[in-house]
């Protein structure tokens, strides 16, 4: 016995040694963390219970059989956040890059299969080359047994994934279809064809960093949710993260215990501008509501003309979506509508209550946006909201015009209670434009055709830029004073709590994709 325990013992120290001292050095050159250090990090401490520590791979190929590492590149495990169950994997760039081969897929899947039967949330820490080639498709099949489950645990555990170095090629695809991704600038990167194969087939000369680097992905394409300065900034951000979401879809996230007295705002009475083509900043908005300092903003560089993210109002965690007048007005836009439509769903799948604060001029115009599928993106926004059974409150705090009215959580779609400022102008679009249509004869005829013109909007907008028309016909439930705002919505999230919606049955929708 004496003899396998030593065995045992200098297989678990391999094991956690990764691919070498020289390795490790490497690693921690580039300023990057160890796998086993970034698992320690994230997790509670002592509560890291390891499997597959002792798996290797079964290849024999180009002499592989010469270069055996416990783990095979990854290590899988569970733990504890703040006390709650996690499944974690990190990848080990130190063996063959983290290179994913058939084994090192099978670690993982296990891992995910467990995190499904149990409900509990899944996090990966992406490190890794890609596939091993010298496995061929053995490595390509592993990566597709991920993307697989993947898919099967979508919507009923979160998944969380760190993009903390090289992401490339068929590996990409799994942190796509989980549910949040964070990346560290400077050191990670994600993209399908790497630099090399871009410059070949269409001749542009590109870094990696420019290609799929954490700026380009959280900036440009929205691919990333989160970045970071470095690993554990990423690390403490997942646990934040964490922080506002339910385990699994049966749950309802964590409510905090806080203290509540009187709850009254008077500075958001006069945050509205006198004129309503005058900006202001909706984090102020936000700020005025929530629960002091508990924003966490989520795709916070990509379609900044809205605004999503997590916080707590009255201890309960809420997902908000605001349309932000200090980028393009806040208009809708391609971006900005998948942006609030993959958010809303999030929310929607594990139970987080949402709340929608609106100022929308409409969706913007041009032939860039047409040609791009505005319609069709937009209406991702409005099936997504349509779709949710979650509380749903609205807030309008000036503009809602035309069809962003309706898709911005409106009384038609669902919303249990719609709120309006007095500064609220509900109406089809501007006063300016509506005038210029309805009177259009009628100022083309005046000897002073701007003085005309100055009189109808005048007129137009007294009629419908206000909230009182549809506070008359019920589509908008009470017209309230900024200051009380927090105090309304403490009160009607606590209402809804015991929310209960019946769908037909039915297998999946078939949103506008």
């Amino acid at each position: 016995m004496s003899k396998n325990i030593k065995i045992l013992q200098d297989k678990l120290e391999k094991a956690k040694l990764g691919g070498g001292l020289k390795r490790i050095e490497k690693q921690h050159a580039k300023k990057k963390l160890t796998a086993r250090e970034r698992v320690d990090y994230l997790l509670d401490e002592g509560s890291f219970e390891e499997i597959g520590a002792l798996v290797t791979h079964r290849t024999t190929d180009f002499d592989m059989q010469k270069q055996i590492y416990y783990g095979d590149g990854v290590v899988t495990g569970y733990g504890t956040v703040n006390g709650k169950l996690v499944y974690v994997y990190a990848q080990d760039f130190t063996v063959f890059g983290g290179a994913l081969s058939e084994t090192h897929a099978e670690k993982i899947c296990k891992l995910m299969d467990h995190a499904l039967k149990v409900g509990a949330p899944i996090i990966g820490l992406n490190d890794s080359g890609g596939a091993r080639i010298q496995e061929g498709v053995r490595s390509l099949g592993g990566y597709a047994d991920i993307f697989y489950r993947n898919v099967q645990a979508s919507g009923v555990i979160p998944q969380i994934s760190a993009i903390m170095g090289p992401c490339a090629g068929g590996a990409v695809y799994s942190p796509a279809i989980t549910d949040f991704t964070f990346m560290v600038e400077n050191t990670s990167y994600m993209f399908v064809t790497g630099p090399n194969v871009v410059k070949t087939v269409t001749n542009e000369e590109v870094t990696s960093e420019e290609l799929g680097g954490a700026s380009t992905h959280s900036t440009k394409s929205g691919v990333t949710h989160f970045t970071s300065v470095n690993d554990v900034e990423c690390l403490e951000h997942i646990k934040k993260l964490l922080s506002y979401i339910p385990q699994n879809n049966t749950e309802t996230a964590e409510k905090l215990k806080v203290s509540l007295d009187d709850e009254t705002r008077k500075e958001l009475d006069s945050l509205i501008p006198d004129s309503p083509n005058k900006p202001y900043d909706m984090h102020d908005v936000i700020k005025g509501i929530i629960d002091t300092d508990s924003f966490f903003e989520v795709h916070k560089n990509y379609a900044e003309n809205i605004l999503v993210g997590f916080s707590r109002l009255g201890g309960r965690s809420v997902g908000i979506v605001a349309n932000q007048p200090m980028s393009l007005a806040g208009v809708l836009d391609v971006d900005a509508s998948k942006k609030a439509a993959r958010f809303v769903r999030f929310c929607d799948a594990f139970n987080i209550p949402l709340l929608v604060l609106v100022d929308v001029p409409g969706f913007l115009p041009g032939t860039d946006q047409e040609w791009n599928g505005i319609i069709l993106h937009g209406a991702k926004l409005l099936y997504a909201l349509s779709e949710a059974t979650v509380p749903r409150v609205t807030v309008i705090t000036r503009k809602a015009y035309g069809g962003a009215y309706d898709v911005m959580n409106s009384k038609h779609i669902g919303a249990d209670l719609n709120f309006a400022w007095p500064t609220a102008e509900i109406a089809v679009m501007g006063a300016k434009g509506a005038s210029e249509i309805i009177f259009r004869k009628e100022i083309q005829d005046a000897e002073d055709p701007e003085l005309k013109l100055s009189e109808k909007e005048a007129e137009y907008a007294e009629t419908f830029a206000n909230p009182f028309k549809a506070a008359q016909r019920g589509f908008i439930d009470e017209v309230i004073m900024p200051k009380e705002t927090r105090r309304k919505l403490l009160k009607a999230f606590a209402m809804l709590e015991n929310k209960s919606v019946q769908r037909p049955k039915r297998k999946h929708g078939n949103i506008p994709l």
